[in-house]
């Protein structure tokens, strides 16, 4: 039977998430209003964008420390996994109740697909990394 990579696997997940927001982070900084509007919303002016982008800034840390040191990152796999899901039930609640929009659900099912990914991949690492059966 073929082993799963998890550490690898988990590492490269955590990486690209951290790429994906780290990017994100920085079209919300720098795009005008009118890349926006392209996407269904309007702005007045962009403090809140600007906000999001900071905090996608922010929150790429944890994804980098926790790639970084998978043995002790288990406070950081709980944050990423708390960040991602909260932003599913943030986004689904905008598309559902408010603004339906195609990116919102995108977005959501995106973080969704991300926290579930590195919540498999962690427990399979913590399985066969951290707590051998065998």
């Amino acid at each position: 039977m073929r082993k799963i990579p998890f550490e690898f696997l988990l590492r490269l997940v955590l990486w690209l998430i951290a790429i994906h927001s780290i990017c994100y982070g920085i079209g919300l900084i720098i795009f005008p209003s009118s890349v926006f509007a392209f996407f269904g919303f309007t702005l007045p002016q962009k403090f809140f964008a600007d906000q999001g982008g900071v905090f996608h800034l922010i929150i790429s840390a944890v994804y980098i420390l926790a790639a970084l040191d998978l043995p002790n990152a288990s406070r950081m796999i709980f944050l990423t996994c708390f960040t991602k899901f909260s932003a599913t039930i943030f986004l689904f609640a905008w598309y559902f109740f408010g603004l339906q929009s195609w990116i919102i659900l995108v977005s959501g099912i995106g973080d969704f697909s991300m926290g579930l990914a590195v919540l498999l991949l962690y427990t399979g690492y913590k399985r066969y990394f951290i707590y051998p059966t065998t």
